[in-house]
């Protein structure tokens, strides 16, 4: 028999998941009588490895073959933690650690426990959300594109629906300055179209005026691209949004400028002197040269991309803490909240004066962080970051998510690893911030989710620009991603939809991923799939806000249980070629199901459905 102790069972450990300041905890462990255990102590070091302290879980009861421990602890510092477990026997005794959900003796790994500030909260309106992303540029274009004032050199593509631009220029270098004309107008036009997917959040790749057709090289952070329209045009677009229940978030990109810009100036295009020009230029300070004027600090050894210094008190001023500072500005121009890029390199500190000032500018705006791993540990260029335990973000995007549901669909790991992948994230943040979490599958960073289901191919630029799923290829991509967006919705967070995966787009990374709204070519199955989602979802508040408990993690079968304020739904998602019989229940959505008995429901090869008690 083995120690029993799993952290993410409320036997075992009560509440579940994270910590606030001064709240009680109760751990208690089971340990089998022939052990001869006499007293069980818990401790708890510090994320740097320094001890915190000792909690003893003394002799509570027995239960059959077991003697039970139980202790009782708070917390009083904000901080992440970690912890194993000694036991002591009459003449000495071992430590314990975790091996998955189970317990190993002297060897393994140290239970996570974070404790977060009691006044930590997230927008109750972005809990359970369903997100809408929009890559402006490529979404809907409305009237005659605005050239003017429009960063040069660029190009403006005749047709809808010719292919992007992927060609280097002949010195290979890749330009992004192809353009389709989508605006705000053309957001706006198509507003029920976003709002009948389910949609209560849209959020926006960057709208500021730029170069670029991604526009992550800003060139002015307070004026809108003139292709995209104008301030008017966003406020308008702002307030279709509200009156259909939807808020709008904007990508903030604080990590870098476009060397083609107001604030570096390096071709000169824009009035005044930037960094680039002049050592006086009042954005100097914000930039770091080498060797000034050409050798200069870029974001990843992009040239056009000069990063700037996040804790130079100019820079700080002009983006937060200015009466109409950019993050003022937007906000009160009807934005409510923002998509933080590239997080993990921007600091703490930065982090944490962004958040306050909008939560201070209005309190229930959304901050979002661009982090890719477990944002509870993380640790970035050599530093443990405190997103949730210094309350900096509201949110992240949980690409963890997609590395388990994509991996589940894919067969490349068991129901288990998909347990394992989905309960870590829900034990290691806090629960308000697990509500508000983007669950995506797809984004402007990865693939098209159809795709990733099938096809790694990576091969030359060409080569991609030509490629297609084969029919088989597209068959077993669209089965897939009929239960892959299922398992999204239906896990907790808010599902996001990465513009035109709904429609059954296609693609390789950037620019293949960036290709325009099929507008007029959707795949109408899909597309009411993700209606049905939608709706589901908006209609069903124990999905939108419930907790999760799995009850089965097969090889090829799961089943989990979300739950709130009494209420209970079950979720089957059978992944294998053979039939899988589950309780009956009342069918709120199911495919690939029947009825065969008052009592039983059965899934057929790769089925799903959800059902209420």
């Amino acid at each position: 028999m083995r120690i029993l102790y799993d952290s993410k069972q409320l036997k075992h450990k009560t509440p579940f998941g994270t910590l606030t300041s001064n709240e009680k905890c109760t751990m208690t462990i089971y340990v089998p009588s022939t052990v001869q255990a006499t007293m069980i102590s818990c401790i708890i070091n510090r994320a740097d490895g320094s001890h915190a302290m000792n909690v003893d879980l003394p002799f509570k009861e027995k239960e059959g073959p077991y003697d039970i421990f139980q202790g009782t602890f708070s917390i009083f510092d904000t901080g992440l933690y970690f912890y194993y477990f000694y036991i002591s026997q009459p003449y000495g005794g071992f430590r314990l650690f975790k091996q998955g959900d189970d317990t190993n003796m002297e060897a393994g790994d140290m239970w996570q426990l974070s404790c977060v500030p009691d006044h930590y909260s997230t927008p109750g309106w972005a809990k359970g959300g369903i997100i809408y992303q929009v890559f402006p540029d490529r979404f809907h274009a409305s009237g005659k594109v605005n050239l003017q004032g429009k960063l040069e050199p660029y190009t403006v593509h005749k047709y809808w629906h010719e292919e992007v631009d992927w060609r280097p220029t002949p010195e290979g270098i890749v330009l992004n300055n192809d353009f389709y004309g989508g605006n705000f107008k053309g957001i706006t036009e198509k507003m029920d179209y976003i709002a009948s997917l389910g949609t209560t959040i849209l959020y926006l790749n960057p709208i500021s005026k730029s170069f670029s057709n991604h526009r992550y090289d800003t060139g002015d952070y307070k004026v809108p691209d003139p292709m995209l329209g104008t301030i008017d045009d966003f406020k308008a677009m702002c307030d279709a949004a509200h009156e259909r229940g939807i808020r709008v978030i904007l990508d903030g990109v604080y990590s870098h400028t476009g060397s083609n810009s107001l604030y570096f100036n390096k071709n000169g295009v824009f009035a005044g002197k930037g960094a680039y020009q002049s050592p006086d230029s009042p954005y100097r300070s914000w930039y770091t040269f080498y060797q000034w004027p050409n050798a200069y600090h870029s974001w990843w050894n992009f040239d056009t991309l000069p990063t700037v210094n996040k804790m130079d008190p100019a820079f700080i001023k002009y983006i937060i803490t200015d009466e109409d500072s950019v993050i003022a500005h937007w906000l009160k121009l009807g934005a409510d909240g923002f998509r933080l890029d590239v997080a993990d390199e921007l600091p703490d500190e930065f982090l944490k004066l962004l958040y306050d000032r909008v939560k201070e500018l209005k309190p229930d705006a959304l901050v979002m962080g661009e982090v890719w791993e477990d944002a509870s540990n993380k640790s970035a260029y050599g530093k443990r970051r405190t997103y949730f335990i210094n309350a900096e973000l509201d949110s992240v995007m949980n690409y963890p998510y997609r590395t388990a549901i994509l991996n589940f669909m894919r067969g490349f790991d068991s129901g288990r690893g998909f347990k394992e992948a989905v309960m870590s994230i829900a034990e290691n943040y806090p629960q308000q911030v697990v509500a508000c979490n983007m669950n995506l599958l797809g984004t402007h960073d990865t693939p098209r989710i159809l795709t990733a289901l099938v096809d790694d191919f990576d091969g030359s630029r060409e080569e991609k620009a030509k490629r297609r799923l084969s029919r088989n290829q597209w068959e077993v991509a669209h089965e897939r991603l009929l239960m892959a967006s299922f398992l999204q919705y239906m896990l907790p967070g808010c599902p996001s939809i990465y513009y035109a995966d709904e429609a059954g787009m296609e693609g390789y990374k950037d620019p293949f991923n960036r290709r325009p709204y099929p507008w007029g070519r959707e795949d109408w199955e899909l597309l009411e799939h993700y209606k049905r989602l939608g709706n589901l979802r908006k209609s069903c508040e124990t999905l939108r806000l419930g907790d999760i408990q799995f009850f089965q993690a097969g090889d090829k079968h799961l089943g989990f249980t979300r739950s709130y304020n009494g209420k209970n739904v079950k979720i089957y998602a059978n992944r294998s070629g053979d039939s899988w019989e589950i309780p009956y229940g009342k069918i709120l959505l199911g495919y690939n199901l029947q009825v065969v008995a008052q009592d039983c429901l059965v899934l057929g090869p790769r089925g799903f459905c959800i059902t209420e008690d």
